[in-house]
């Protein structure tokens, strides 16, 4: 590499390493498999890693896709004026990939991203929930459990609760029985997910609508929420559990597809059927740009009610990259596919 070309590091926590870890931590391998599934889009993005570096090159920019355990040598080696710092996938708990972007800070590197802090924020579903509520946005409030003990007990609904880890990906359930009628239920679900995964729970009040997904990326630094991309997710399921989880991304996905029994959800652009819904998300992304510092690549799920009522279900910071809506989102709003729209945006930053 020519001497001060700058540089895109995509820094990556792969799916193996993980389940090597949490093996040896004394998970079982069922156990193990279904956690280590959350960084899918590590496995999913690696066959494309060749086609990302020839965009880069395109571009003028050299790369490199770096295993998160190799991360802190090579930030530490990386030219600090000419580096460009990607995290790729994150985690404060089972997944370690939040401290790339912290190490990035310690060795002076310019990132692309959210600031480390919000990385840990992110995946501390009760935490992020009260900052979220007290900025005024649109997020139900939680209780939390542990164990079949409340450690904070859950406001009174009567639609019943949802409960979903507190710590463990971003999805917003494990079981179908997810959604309870009773807090009794709530608590046994606290005792399951302790039992198999060792984690809180956080119970919410339930919310009515479609499911949203709005998808982010600044291709350029100035970038604000009109390029959001803001479409409904039907997957024929009130909400996604581990086994659909399962069923989409990483190795397992791939064996559906091989088993043709992969499918993928059906997009809707939210403003085709509710416009009024749509700006009321490109407000609350706005909110969460300015109030909580998201910015140059995000998600937010959020749900939907026929009368345009919008719930904030919970943000993040490493999106699904390879994943099927961010892909149709870059085609959707940057007319490019995912490599190249990676890789644009990092020439953005490192050749103005």
């Amino acid at each position: 590499m020519p001497r001060n070309q700058p540089r895109l590091i995509l820094v990556h926590e792969p799916e193996k390493a993980c389940f090597d870890r949490l093996v040896a931590d004394g998970y079982p391998a069922e156990r193990a498999t279904e956690i280590s599934s959350y960084l899918a889009q590590s496995t999913d993005l690696a066959p494309e890693f060749e086609v990302l570096a020839a965009a880069c090159e395109a571009r003028g920019l050299a790369f490199a896709s770096v295993e998160l355990d190799e991360a802190a040598g090579v930030l530490a080696r990386a030219d600090r004026d000419a580096t460009l710092v990607w995290t790729l996938t994150d985690g404060i708990a089972y997944f370690r990939g939040g401290a790339a972007p912290a190490l990035a800070r310690l060795n002076g590197l310019k990132t692309i991203g959210a600031d480390d802090s919000l990385f840990a924020l992110c995946q501390d579903k009760f935490r992020s929930g009260a900052v979220l509520g007290a900025l005024g946005l649109p997020a139900p409030q939680a209780g939390l459990a542990r164990n079949r003990e409340w450690l904070v007990e859950p406001p009174a609904s009567e639609a019943g609760w949802f409960v979903k880890p507190n710590r463990l990906g971003a999805k917003i359930g494990i079981w179908p029985d997810s959604r309870v009628a009773d807090l009794g239920h709530a608590l046994e679900l606290s005792r399951r997910v302790f039992a198999h995964y060792r984690d809180d729970v956080v119970v919410q009040p339930y919310v009515a609508g479609r499911n949203v997904r709005a998808s982010f990326l600044g291709l350029k630094p100035e970038t604000g929420v009109e390029a959001l991309g803001i479409a409904f997710v039907e997957s024929g399921g009130d909400f996604q559990t581990m086994a659909d989880s399962l069923a989409l991304y990483g190795d397992t996905g791939g064996i559906a597809k091989a088993a043709g029994t992969y499918a993928e959800p059906v997009l809707e652009p939210v403003t085709a059927s509710q416009p009024a819904a749509d700006a009321i998300i490109r407000r609350i992304a706005g909110g969460l740009m300015t109030g909580l510092g998201l910015r140059d690549v995000f998600s937010v799920d959020l749900r939907v009610e026929a009368d345009d009522t919008v719930h904030l279900i919970e943000f993040e910071v490493c999106p699904g990259l390879p994943c099927f809506d961010f892909r149709d989102y870059c085609r959707a709003q940057w007319g490019l596919g995912l490599a190249d729209a990676m890789a644009e945006t990092a020439r953005t930053r490192l050749r103005p």
